[in-house]
């Protein structure tokens, strides 16, 4: 159980005022400000730096931040799993990105559903950000994520690796079949929201070439690769995304690839956890298990 000063320290790093934390756990200001002074001569350093009305966290404030808030979670998830009972099933909750969830987990979930018939999932979707929030946050146990993302206290495990392709409607026309990227910035682009994957990875190849999304002539932003796909239909722009996504549309005609030079790109699809959760063994094996059963069913449907 962790100590109540712990909870008010947890409560003034979220808030950055004490008053504000006082309000929220209903006691005094003095009464924040003795509980943070304990844990400060506790463990021999400044926890907060004050300048004026400004309340940061030191560094050393940062990481027992980090290291209370994994230990809080760790709690929480250990207390539901004792009033669960031994004999509880197994409980797992994870998040996946847009094109993950809509495209490529649903077969290895079923495979992991049959195999586990009793286990409780629960599967959140989000963009690459939030999912990472919430794995910060203790909401979820894992997510499995598109894009670049900080890797510091995570543990990783590389689930497939996938081409990042341009692609556009199959009677689109071109003035001039284009060549390389900076032919499409007359085009209006379809994109997803700051914040995903698939828009991380497209400002990354444009940086590459001294390029910028808002270059482009016009801009649609679509919250799903779901939707920048029906536009797509509808030859409203061009767009880029995973392969994975658009193989039904390819197949039927109705979309077809750009070929540029520098494309397609290749990009890991990673299951990603908190490493410093005493959990931590638990979810990896979860997540190779996802990983078995996600090549499993590529090589049945290959074959």
């Amino acid at each position: 159980m962790l100590d109540f000063r712990v909870r008010t320290f947890l409560t003034a790093c979220d808030t950055l005022n004490f008053t504000k934390a006082a309000r929220e756990l209903c006691i005094t200001q003095p009464a924040v400000s003795q509980h943070i002074r304990y844990l400060e001569e506790s463990y021999g350093v400044t926890l907060f730096s004050h300048e004026g009305k400004v309340t940061r966290l030191t560094s050393a404030g940062i990481a027992l931040r980090d290291t209370m808030r994994q230990m809080a979670t760790d709690e929480a998830r250990l207390r539901e799993r004792l009033a669960s009972g031994a004999d509880a099933p197994a409980a797992v909750s994870f998040g996946v990105t847009m094109t993950v969830g809509e495209y490529a987990v649903a077969a290895p979930l079923a495979a992991y559903l049959r195999r586990h018939p009793q286990a409780r999932v629960s599967v959140t979707l989000g963009n690459t950000a939030s999912l990472l929030a919430r794995l910060d946050a203790g909401e979820i146990d894992f997510a499995l994520v598109e894009g670049n993302f900080d890797r510091t206290g995570r543990g990783t495990l590389p689930y497939s690796t996938e081409e990042f392709v341009a692609a556009c409607a199959s009677g689109h026309r071109f003035a001039r079949e284009p060549r390389v990227l900076d032919d499409l910035l007359d085009q209006r682009l379809v994109v997803r929201e700051r914040g995903s994957g698939t828009r991380a990875i497209l400002e990354q190849s444009l940086a590459l070439r001294n390029l910028r999304v808002e270059d482009f002539r016009q801009r649609v932003q679509v919250g799903s690769i779901h939707g920048i796909i029906q536009l797509l239909r509808y030859d409203c722009g061009v767009s880029f995304l995973y392969r994975t996504a658009l193989e039904g549309d390819l197949g039927r005609g109705e979309l077809r690839l750009i070929e540029l030079e520098g494309f397609p790109l290749r990009h890991d699809f990673a299951f990603v956890w908190n490493a410093g959760s005493v959990f931590a063994e638990e979810v990896r094996r979860t997540c190779a298990e996802l990983c078995e059963l996600g090549r499993a069913e590529l090589e049945t449907d290959r074959a």
